[in-house]
């Protein structure tokens, strides 16, 4: 896995994970989906010079000796006959072996790759690219030309062939088909984000990638939601699971300059069994995987269930390009010399019988560690096959193999002893809340030129989440810090503003650096928040600010009178409902200004040099709900909890203040939510978030989830509330509850067009601008809808 950022070749890592993996020994690198130019350019795929660009960094690794002696297999957009597809290109010794096209396109939710791509139409197909100008003065393709379509790669001793990322997930994946035709090996280079509780589905999926048919991936078997990390792993697995093969999984992780966080997890199954996983969160450029796979066992596994024989035994070839003098291990498999007593066209010479793989996913940081660790291990030199994964925002998977013609004395040794199968290793969702968006904040604050963050810190659950979350990762940058990264290092030197002879070592103390936060009290602020406000961030360590804005809103509220000559007057000293909600209004969006203000005075008042970044922290409920004010501090530069429950959050803080070392988190967890934008008089219950909203958290949960991820309308949604909470409430009093949603979702969705870019945590993400595309305006009676569930509800039937 390798850090990529869009529109930037030159940094995005191809040209140096190469001679890194050749170093540990590697014959076989894969990376990322789209890793030259970068997966987020989205509209800039239409520019040429994107194309052009991502051909001119091709152009650098054929140039020399890069390529030599390694099988480099790397993504970019690739037009063929006019027409723009998402490419995998494999290179070898200088030449340009085969551009692979994706065949299906991911075209839902986050992904629009059908706007810039087209998928390839032609199975089994390979016709003539003639390669560009700035290739073939470097090349050393004889004709000028190499091969595109939907084909593989025949090695010596083993066939070898690709996925692209939504090709895993469909329901008729090209891996079935592949290893019924013989394929060995499967690459897939990938661009799939976190999203809560969604990593075992994609391991899975990579297990069963020989192996699935029609399996409900979304759901387990209580037909409760998955997250994404889970799917992803039930996919990996189930990618060799059915019939066979060993399926190696390569994929982005960081941020890329948008809302998603790409979570890595560079992974390697065996028949049905997941033997190598990366790390799904980290801020390292490249990490490091070591595992022993034998070839063997592909051949043995197969070869004993007669269905997968029988099928086989029908299936046709697939299209290929003959690669005869390249292999992988320095021994040929027995599934070499099988394959050529059935295929040989093509001489394969001089192969015996034996063969392991190594599989490594290599840290370039650490490859002197992860080669000694090999040795300690016993490693040998034969029939190596080593798949080396790098980190960061992109993770590249390299495959290399001990001792093939070209490769050197410095190589990796091989592990004798064949991986074993792991348990995958699944965060908790509190652990994805604080490590997902904790990442993607470091990225965006090292990428950007801020100083820092700036947070307005209420005291609440949904502030407080978001300055746990900049605490963790701080501690994660001190983290690897201590374990040598000299990246992270000079990149927290720089933001900090440390002196030469200044260490970091502290995690506290690098948030008094880069992180301040601001407690922005009026006369309607209890001292309960403003004392959990000051503990918090004395442990989380930031620069803390307390300061009051009434004078600022009384100035306001003069001028509104100078000019109207009428003062309004809160709900409980007799004024209306218009001048209750202006004058809550009010407060809020003046905290906003206050802290752009601050956030861009803040590092001059204390001597230091650029702006920070403001921080929002509404959650994805309130979003939907629209339960906020229209450029209040939910208006900020970035949101990290934006795609995030309050129930989710709410877990969080129980968990950070444990894990995190954050006590006052507990104290802030279990005080009710409240705006504190009311004045409370005596005799007048305070100021409740749920009470003003007309529903609980868990509700407004739930109403979103079926609303975005069960595609219900309002009456639909009224059946299945009815189905779920019949027992507890009458037909009348959920109608009403549904009604009540609808109608505020209708009267807010204007809300969600301004909303601050936010961290994409959840499928029901109200995100107007990249997910969740629906109309802003809405007749708020749905006179039609509403009228059916009074019909229903009256009857007490939940119609046909």
């Amino acid at each position: 896995m390798a850090m990529r950022w869009k529109l930037c070749s030159e940094t995005n890592g191809s040209l140096y994970l190469i001679p890194e993996a050749k170093l540990q020994g590697a014959t076989y690198r894969v990376g990322p989906e789209l890793e030259v130019p970068g997966y987020g350019c989205e509209d800039h795929f239409f520019e040429l010079d994107t194309v052009q660009h991502s051909w001119e960094c091709v152009a650098e690794l054929l140039k020399d000796e890069t390529t030599h002696g390694i099988l480099c297999d790397v993504g970019l957009p690739v037009i063929h006959r006019g027409v723009l597809y998402n490419c995998r290109l494999f290179m070898l010794n200088s030449a340009v072996l085969l551009i692979r096209p994706k065949l299906a396109l991911a075209n839902d939710g986050n992904y629009r790759e059908a706007r810039y791509f087209s998928s390839w139409k032609q199975p089994g197909i390979l016709e003539e690219f003639q390669l560009p100008s700035c290739i073939l003065s470097v090349a050393t393709n004889p004709s000028g030309t190499c091969p595109i379509g939907d084909g593989v790669l025949r090695l010596c001793d083993a066939v070898l062939a690709a996925e692209t990322c939504e090709e895993l997930f469909t329901p008729r994946s090209p891996h079935i088909g592949l290893a019924l035709s013989g394929v060995e090996i499967i690459s897939n280079g990938s661009g799939s984000h976190h999203q809560l509780r969604k990593l075992d589905q994609r391991l899975d999926l990579i297990k069963g990638a020989t192996a699935k048919a029609g399996s409900e991936a979304g759901t387990d078997q209580g037909g409760h939601c998955k997250g994404k990390l889970d799917q992803r792993l039930e996919l990996i697995k189930g990618a060799t699971a059915k019939a066979g093969g060993v399926y190696l999984y390569a994929n982005q992780r960081g941020c890329d300059g948008g809302r998603l966080y790409y979570d890595g997890c560079a992974c390697v199954a065996v028949n049905g069994q997941l033997v190598a996983q990366g790390t799904q969160f980290g801020l390292a450029d490249v990490e490091v995987l070591v595992v022993t796979v034998d070839l063997d066992e592909v051949v043995s596994y197969r070869s004993c269930i007669s269905s997968l024989r029988e099928q086989a035994s029908c299936t046709p070839y697939p299209a290929y390009v003959s690669v005869p003098n390249f292999r992988l291990s320095s021994t040929a498999p027995l599934a070499a010399s099988m394959r050529r007593s059935t295929h040989h066209d093509q001489k394969e010479g001089g192969c015996s019988s034996s063969s392991s793989l190594l599989l490594t996913a290599t840290t370039a940081k650490d490859s002197s560690k992860a080669k000694a660790a090999a040795v300690a291990a016993g490693a040998s030199v034969d029939s190596a096959l080593l798949v080396a994964a790098g980190a960061s925002v992109d993770s590249a998977l390299l495959v290399a193999a001990g001792a093939s013609s070209s490769s050197s004395s410095s190589q990796m040794p091989l592990v004798s002893v064949v991986s074993p199968p792991i348990q995958p290793r699944i965060h908790e969702p509190e652990e994805e809340i604080a490590f997902g968006p904790a990442c993607w904040l470091w990225d965006y604050l090292r990428r950007s030129g801020a100083s820092g963050f700036l947070l307005p810190l209420s005291g609440g659950a949904d502030s407080s989440s978001t300055a746990a979350i900049v605490g963790a990762m701080c501690q994660l940058v001190v983290q690897y810090i201590s374990q040598g990264n000299e990246q992270v290092l000079a990149d927290a030197r720089r933001i900090g503003q440390y002196g030469p002879d200044e260490a970091v070592d502290d995690a506290q103390k690098l948030a008094g650096r880069i992180f301040c936060t601001a407690y922005m009290g009026t006369v309607n602020s209890s001292t309960e928040t403003r004392s959990r406000s000051k503990i918090l961030a004395s442990q989380v360590g930031s620069y803390h600010i307390e300061l009051q804005v009434d004078m600022v809103v009384e100035a306001l509220l003069t001028l509104f009178q100078s000019v109207t000559g009428r003062r309004p007057m809160f709900r409980v000293d007799g004024g209306s409902s218009s001048e209750n909600l202006a004058l809550q209004n009010i407060q809020a969006r003046i905290r906003m200004v206050v802290a752009f203000l601050l956030a861009q005075l803040v590092p001059w008042v204390r001597g230091r040099s650029g702006f920070l970044l403001v921080l929002g922290s509404a959650n994805v409920d309130e979003c939907l709900r629209g339960y906020l004010t229209k450029y209040d501090c939910s208006s900020a530069d970035i949101n990290p909890i934006g795609g995030i429950s309050k129930q989710d959050l709410r877990r969080f803080l129980r968990w950070g203040a444990v894990n995190l070392g954050y006590a006052e988190l507990a104290n802030v967890e279990a005080a009710p939510p409240t705006a504190e934008l009311e004045p409370i008089r005596e005799g007048q219950a305070p100021q409740r978030d749920e009470v003003d909203m007309g529903m609980t958290y868990e509700e407004l949960s739930v109403f979103g989830r079926l609303r975005q991820i069960a595609r219900c309308g309002p009456l639909s949604m009224f059946r299945r509330c009815l189905q779920m909470w019949g027992n507890m409430y009458t037909a009348k009093v959920i109608a009403d509850k549904v009604k009540h949603f609808f109608r505020y979702y209708a009267i807010n969705r204007h809300k969600t067009t301004v909303l601050t870019p936010s961290y994409h945590a959840e499928s029901y993400s109200p995100d107007d601008n990249r997910f969740d595309h629906r109309p802003f305006l809405y007749n708020f009676a749905w006179p039609w809808q509403f009228r059916q569930i009074d019909d229903e509800s009256a009857a007490g039937t939940h119609g046909a």
